[in-house]
């Protein structure tokens, strides 16, 4: 599977500008891995520097921070399975599900 299609890859790097802020940002895509620990939530994309992504990650707790596209793309797990996106998943703000990733957490 792509994990990383035109359409996604658009509206990241469309979001760019609005760095961290995460009020007027949509999540556009979720990956996560299949045999293990993390997901990651794309926010957005660097337009000049394709594997720069930032979102929402959590692996070993809920942060948001910067992320790799090669290394979800390159990852290799537990019986060879690679990170997968969620076909089904829909954009959602990425304040409200921070804010909701958090509160499970507590």
């Amino acid at each position: 599977m792509k994990l990383f299609t035109k359409a996604i890859e658009a509206k990241a790097q469309a979001q760019y500008p609005f760095g961290a802020d995460m009020e007027n940002q949509m999540i556009v895509a979720k990956f996560f891995n299949p045999s293990g620990a993390g997901t990651w939530w794309l926010m957005n994309q660097d337009p000049n520097d394709t594997d720069y992504l930032w979102g929402v990650v959590d692996l070993f707790e809920i942060e948001v921070g910067s992320f790799s596209k090669s290394e979800l793309e390159n990852y290799v797990g537990a019986y060879g399975l690679g990170i997968e996106r969620d076909l089904y998943f829909e954009e959602v703000n990425a304040k409200e599900l921070f804010e909701r990733l958090i509160g499970k957490k507590e």
